[in-house]
Order: C-alpha cells, then structure tokens, then sequence
C-alpha cells in the first residue's frame, strides 16, 4: 500500500496531523518502502550495499570508512558491516593509503563496476519511473527542504 492508498483507506487521520511531523512521517515510509522496492530489484545486494557503491563512486578518491560514514549518514559500526559484506561479494577491496599506513581507503572492484554496467539501465527506467510527473522545481525544493532539515539535525546533535 503507498501512502495515496493509506490516506484514501482511512486508517489514520491524517487532517490531525501537523505538517512537519507529516513530512517526516512520510521521507521515513517512502525510506522503507523504497529499500523493500530497491532491495527486490537487485537481488545480488541490498539497497545499503548498492548505495554505498554509489557513494564510494561519487567520491573525489577512494575515501576512508570515517569519510563514507560521513556521506552516507551512518556509524562507523553500520558502514563496515556494508563493506564487509560488498568485500566478501568481491565488489570492494581495503586498501592501505599510500601517505597514512594508519588509513585504510575503500575502493570498488572490477567486478563491482561490472555489476553496475549491467545494472545501469534498470536504474535508469526506475528513475524515470519514479520521478514521473515531478517537475524539476519540485525536486530542487525537495533537496533544499531535506538539506534546511538536515542542516538543523546537526545542530541538535552539537
């Protein structure tokens, strides 16, 4: 059931429902059932693991654990567990850095890419799919609100 068909069900009453505690209620199940959707999809690994892929990929240089922790928004702890599991897959290796022997840097395999190759189509008709019918504006208010929310969580947690 999306949320569409939870309003139009009746199960909750949502008109009591003040908007900001509704937005948030709403980014945390579209989440899951996006992650339900996405892990389904791809079926050799979880939508963690694919979004942790895309994250080490964006980054400038093969970052740390500590700095795709930082990128992904999770502990230490959640992320290694993530790259344990994408190195036993063969989709990651750690590698020493060459300047800090202390820094262990995360760099995506051959394998990796080759699976994300062959993924690349269906990621994209998926995006379309997804985004169907929402104009570019509205997606860059989107970004802008979650980025003013996040921008106000860091502060509660300084």
């Amino acid at each position: 059931m999306n949320i569409e068909e939870v309003q139009q069900s009746g199960i909750v009453d949502f008109s009591q429902v003040p908007p900001d505690y509704y937005l948030l209620g709403l980014m945390s199940a579209f989440e899951n059932r996006f992650q339900a959707v996405a892990d389904n999809m791809m079926k050799e690994i979880s939508w963690k693991q694919f979004f942790a892929i895309i994250c080490i990929n964006m980054c400038k240089e093969p970052p740390t654990i500590k700095e795709l922790s930082d990128v992904l928004g999770s502990s230490h702890q959640n992320v290694k567990q993530i790259l344990l599991k994408l190195e036993k897959k063969g989709f990651v290796e750690f590698v020493q850095d060459e300047y800090d022997r202390r820094k262990q840097r995360i760099v995506l395999t051959k394998a990796c890419r080759k699976f994300c190759e062959k993924n690349n189509e269906t990621s994209i008709a998926v995006m379309s799919k997804m985004f169907e019918g929402v104009s570019e504006r509205d997606i860059k208010t989107t970004i802008k609100t979650i980025t003013n929310i996040e921008k106000n969580l860091k502060g509660l947690e300084e």
